[in-house]
């Protein structure tokens, strides 16, 4: 599976993502930059965490205006998969390629710990690699993970089958509207994901039910 990461001014988990593509599809990721007008060739791409432009008016807000995603929305249209991890997902939203928005934390405090998420949607290929209802443990970190949309949003995000990820077993960290973690676009080739699973992907990590989700997507388009 070819990959590819966009980096940011304030990201700084795209080391982690970088090794962990590397670590599962055997090569290196390529990099492109936020000033980027192309993006390389490639079957995933990955907005990965962090602070882009330091959060300033709202997580994401700024990034998404950044020329790449303009590059990206025209794969995402053509059927290439676009996984937004933490800030990815808020600058998913804020970019329009997902509904709804990601606001401060409801305790107002930055979440860092390990919570359980329930599979929700598996039959996608970022999900096929968990059992429907599988609850597993996958790390945070964020301080705007909140997610929000209104009531019809969040009726057609059940009836259609694009809640991915749900925070599972009272562990919801933000206070996300139907306990939300990750979502999915009309076509389910676009995840937004506030958990970090290329932080949990190797035993000395503690586990690997990070990695059955890039190993889902590896085995889909191979």
């Amino acid at each position: 599976m070819r990959s590819a990461v966009i980096v940011f001014p304030g990201s700084n988990r795209d080391r982690d993502m970088i090794a962990a593509l590397t670590k599962l599809t055997g090569h290196a990721p390529a990099v492109a930059w936020h000033k980027d007008a192309d993006l390389p060739e490639a079957d995933l791409y990955v907005i990965p965490g962090g602070f882009s432009y330091g959060d300033y008016l709202r997580a994401g807000a700024i990034a998404a205006r950044s020329p790449v995603l303009t590059a990206l929305k025209a794969r995402a249209d053509a059927g290439a998969f676009v996984l937004g991890v933490c800030n990815g997902f808020q600058i998913l939203t804020e970019a329009g390629l997902l509904p709804g928005v990601l606001m401060r934390n409801a305790s107002l405090k930055f979440a860092c710990r390990t919570v359980k998420l329930e599979a929700v949607n598996t039959n996608t290929p970022f999900t096929r690699g968990y059992g429907a209802g599988e609850i597993f443990p996958c790390p945070i970190a964020h301080a705007d993970g909140n997610y929000f949309a209104d009531p019809e949003t969040l009726e057609r995000l059940e009836g259609e089958g694009r809640v991915a990820f749900r925070y599972a077993e009272g562990t919801n960290p933000n206070g996300s509207m139907h306990d939300i973690a990750g979502i999915f676009n009309v076509r389910k080739n676009v995840l937004g994901l506030m958990p970090h699973p290329e932080n949990l992907i190797d035993e000395a990590q503690g586990g690997r039910d990070g990695a059955r989700l890039f190993e889902g997507l590896i085995g889909a388009v191979a």
